[in-house]
């Protein structure tokens, strides 16, 4: 057996940001982040679509999104839009040529489309914690391993904004509780609260590229992920076990609004009532 006592030290890091500033498209991978005041990083989930009814024009009710390919200048004020079997790719800015970056997707969907902006909290999907989603490295490995994944693959699919090293896989269990009370953490001089596992959807189940489905997706990784949950794991958090990742919110403790590649991630502890 290993003598604990003699192991070395898990130090946490944050590896890798990535920020979706146009909900359901191509993310955009960044060495450092603001954090608003409402928790949500600036630039993630910024622009989305809906259709006539108000709903969202995503990933989630159309498949076909996939399909798209998008690029964001430096700056984010930019979006570069493209289909897989298109050549012919179409540079709008997202602020003076909303009328012409809706035309060019009503087109696409075969309906009319307008563009929605959330400069404050964006468009995330869980509005109560709006906070970047979390999550290892070596979870994400772990997950490409079950369904011959690439890691680059498994990173479209789930859609995290954190990514953490130098921890085991399912590292990031640990930042939710069994009572349902917050669980403090920080990255560099961020303080953030973990809350809950993610609730995933039907995307993760399509090849990010193109949105063809694998078949048994859910099903294989819910049954997975059940044999994997780490025992110290709060299991009841899990009414089912088709959830990755954890949802956050900024702590209101939190003096810090900034994040970058290299941050130590430490976890406080507090007194259990």
């Amino acid at each position: 057996m290993l003598d604990n006592s003699m192991q070395t030290p898990i130090t946490p890091r944050l590896f890798k940001i990535d920020l979706y500033p146009f909900k359901s498209l191509d993310g955009v991978t960044v060495p450092s982040a603001d954090v608003l005041p409402s928790g949500a990083l600036k630039h993630d989930r910024t622009f989305a679509l809906a259709d006539k009814s108000e709903k969202f024009v995503n990933a989630k009710r159309y498949a076909s999104i996939h399909q798209v390919r998008s690029r964001f200048s430096d700056d984010m004020t930019e979006i570069t839009v493209w289909t897989n079997d298109s050549t012919d790719p179409n540079t709008f800015h997202l602020l003076h040529d909303q009328e012409k970056l809706e035309a060019w997707f009503s087109q696409y969907f075969a309906q009319p489309v307008t563009l929605q902006q959330n400069l404050e909290q964006g468009f995330p999907d869980d509005t109560i914690s709006p906070g970047p989603t979390v999550i290892s490295t070596a979870t994400l490995q772990a997950i490409a391993g079950w369904f011959d994944l690439s890691l680059s693959e498994t990173r479209s699919r789930f859609r995290t904004n954190l990514e953490i090293t130098g921890v085991p896989a399912f590292w990031e269990d640990q930042l939710f509780s069994e009572s349902g009370e917050p669980v403090p953490f920080t990255i560099g001089d961020v303080m953030f609260e973990g809350i809950n596992p993610c609730q995933r959807c039907v995307v993760p189940t399509r090849e990010p590229q193109t949105g063809a489905a694998t078949a048994g997706f859910q099903k294989q990784f819910s049954q997975q992920r059940a044999e994997t949950l780490p025992e110290t794991v709060a299991r009841s958090r899990f009414n089912h076990f088709y959830r990755l990742s954890v949802n956050t919110r900024l702590s209101p403790a939190s003096t810090s609004r900034s994040l970058k590649v290299g941050d130590a991630i430490t976890l406080i502890k507090t007194e259990m009532h």
